[in-house]
């Protein structure tokens, strides 16, 4: 497929209103795993996007203004710099905002910025013209291990005349109060040294750097070098793209899908209790959701291989297990602060049933014996509070739902059932794993009658569609309808899919929370793309798949899926990213762990695809590629192992194929 993807595959309406999306901004650079924003005379945009690293977030708006100059605005985050109260948004921030504080002037005379290009590939680069002699490159990325934002700047003189550089540094220096710190005053400066007179020769070019730290005030300053944090930053990066390697025909997914990676693994941070994905967005660091974390991203981490996303993931169950207790009160939602506290605003929220599934799928995915018998003891006890909560229906009650409240959930909603049906069934294939066979099949009749009540329950005809009551009463479609068909819950499957991809919820934005309403969030938009592909819809429906998958990656905001909006003005929290890679992973590739080295693959390639790839997979205790081609009616999967194994089997499309890959009778 062609680089150059008409954003408008159809006429897509909202609020009655067609609106169409026909042009794109970005560009794909393929083989770069970049993308560039060339910038147009009279091109005034403006964009936002969130990088990290194990000590630091930097959120920095880019673009151009109405007289084509640099905007460039950072605002730093700190995790492990705690603000008082050291509550949920008990992170230290600051934000420079004014990019005129760096003064720059050639031959004594002051020059300003005139963006050319901007390209993303996991560091912002921005390329600039001057009213000067000189052009400016500018890289900003994150250190990945110290609390610092750092910004390469390369002056390169195109004139035939040698030119005098002077650079002052006016950005100012914060020292914060210290009985509203945690660990006392806090320190913000930027890190720059003032530049007289310096020559740069015609056709020469001249480096400097910005470091934007935080640190105590009792910690020593620390000397940065902006080629070795850039050098670290890259080798993570080239890291990530190494590992899962999408491959299919289509480049703009299959970018999106390593974009995705980024943003996924990198929010992650070193807090005094060890490793914690973290969402980000300006508010949620150095804490833990039973749904972001748990349910999200986690079963995610052991595909991808990354060390860091395993141990956060694991370090993230045993914080939650810290708080079962005998007499089953719900285990809190988030647990924040660096894990010196919680959070539980919205009661239950059907956490049980996040945590549940996440730590069977992540443990299963994994592939470890050790880590699996650790974790059941958790999965266990969120089943046993689940058992507890069942209405005289067969369903499960709960407080609210992942909205918290942001839209009426009932007290009995679907999306708690629907992923505690699938925890119930990850529960009993890890159960199995270990050799407790009684508990797998008490957990498989769980499931069983547990999907019949959620049928009998929330099956409804809600605005002409025969698909699923969101709760007791609900008159509207929701979102999260989509449930029951990424977890296999077939029976109103045609008019749940034709409900969501209808004009009352579907809009050029994705899905809506509820119809008639203006929020979309898009997390129930992946997970409506993945019902489509777990319940082998994608020829009818992957163009809405294609569409998004532009909009995000080489629209208006880019290069990740985001979190909502009006809230939170479409973020890029990290979750979100490992819910896209996750729709590949799980719903193209449709693959399901159901053992410690097994895993059940149904794929949803569409019928215009001759093949499609991952490569290096890193899941199962395995390290493996998969690639499945046509062959005829049917079709060819191989599975290549790293020891030189290979697994050969041949589809008939239509019921799932068990692979498993301790089976050494097969080459």
């Amino acid at each position: 497929m062609k680089n150059k993807i008409i954003l408008l595959l159809s006429i897509l309406t909202i609020s009655g209103v067609a609106k169409a999306q026909n042009s794109k901004r970005w560009e794909l650079k393929k083989k770069e795993n970049a993308i560039y924003w060339q910038v147009k005379n009279k091109d005034t945009h403006q964009d936002h996007i969130e990088m990290s690293g194990l000590q630091v977030s930097g959120i920095i708006t880019y673009g151009t203004d109405n007289n084509g100059m640099l905007l460039l605005n950072r605002k730093l985050v700190f995790p492990m710099l705690r603000t008082i109260p050291n509550n949920t948004h008990g992170s230290l921030i600051r934000e420079y905002n004014d990019n005129s504080l760096l003064q720059i002037s050639a031959d004594g005379k002051q020059m300003h910025e005139y963006p050319e290009r901007f390209t993303l590939n996991g560091t912002l680069s921005i390329e600039s013209r001057t009213d000067g002699p000189l052009k400016i490159i500018r890289t900003i990325f994150p250190s990945t291990d110290k609390a610092a934002i750092i910004e390469k700047i390369e002056f390169k003189n195109n004139s035939n005349s040698a030119v005098k550089l002077s650079i002052e540094n006016h950005f100012p220096e914060y020292r914060t109060d210290s009985a509203k710190g945690v660990y006392g005053t806090y320190l913000v400066a930027a890190s720059a040294s003032p530049i007289t007179g310096q020559l740069v020769a015609p056709g020469a070019s001249f480096q400097y750097q910005i470091a934007f730290y935080g640190r105590k005030i009792t910690d020593q300053p620390y000397n940065f070098h902006a080629d070795f944090e850039q050098e670290k930053r890259m080798a993570y990066l080239k890291g990530l793209q190494h590992s899962l390697q999408l491959v299919t025909p289509n480049d703009t997914i299959n970018s999106l899908f390593a974009f995705s990676k980024i943003r996924a693994a990198e929010s992650i941070y070193d807090t005094k209790n060890g490793l914690m994905h973290g969402p980000g967005g300006g508010s949620y660091y150095a804490a833990i959701w039973a749904n972001d974390q748990a349910e999200y991203a986690n079963p995610f981490f052991p595909f991808l291989g990354d060390i860091n996303g395993n141990e956060s993931a694991i370090n993230s169950f045993r914080m939650f297990a810290k708080y079962m207790n005998p007499e089953y009160k719900p285990i809190p939602s988030s647990i924040v602060a660096e894990g010196t506290s919680y959070w539980n605003g919205a009661g239950d929220r059907g956490d049980m049933a996040m945590i549940a599934y996440g730590a069977s799928r992540f443990a299963l995915a994994k592939g470890k014996q050790d880590e699996a018998k650790e974790l059941s003891s958790l999965v266990k006890w969120c089943l046993e509070y689940l058992d507890r909560k069942y209405s005289p229906q067969g369903v499960i009650r709960s407080d609210a739902d992942e909205l918290e409240g942001r839209f009426p959930a009932g007290k009995i909603n679907l999306a708690t059932n629907t992923i505690a049906y699938a925890a119930y069934l990850s529960s009993a294939d890890l159960m199995q794993a270990l050799g407790n066979n009684s508990l797998a099949t008490y957990y498989r009749e769980k499931a069983k009658k547990l999907r019949k009540a959620i049928n009998e329950y929330f099956g409804a005809k809600v605005e002409g569609f025969e698909t699923y009551r969101y709760y007791d009463a609900n008159e509207k479609l929701r979102a999260w309808i989509c449930l029951p068909l990424v977890f296999g819950i077939n029976e109103r499957e045609e008019q749940t899919i034709k409900a969501l991809f209808s004009d009352k919820l579907w809009t050029y934005n994705g899905i809506l929370t509820e119809s008639g309403d203006k929020t979309f969030w898009d997390r129930a938009t992946l997970y409506a793309f993945r019902g489509m592909f777990t319940s082998g819809q994608q020829d009818k429906y992957m163009h809405y798949f294609d569409y998004y998958s532009a909009t995000r990656l080489l629209g208006e905001h880019v290069p990740y899926p985001v979190e909502a909006w009006p809230e939170g003005g479409q973020r890029h929290l990290s979750a979100e990213s490992a819910l896209y890679c996750r729709t590949i992973t799980e719903g193209l590739f449709g693959i399901t762990p159901t053992g410690l080295q097994r895993f059940a693959i149904k794929p949803a390639m569409p019928a215009k695809w001759a093949f499609m790839e991952l490569k290096n997979i890193c899941a199962f205790d395995r390290v493996f590629d998969i690639v499945i081609r046509r062959n005829g009616k049917a079709f060819q999967i191989d599975i290549k192992l790293q020891n030189g194994k290979t697994i050969n089997r041949t589809w008939n499309g239509k019921e799932a194929l068990t692979i498993n890959l301790s089976d050494t009778h097969e080459k």
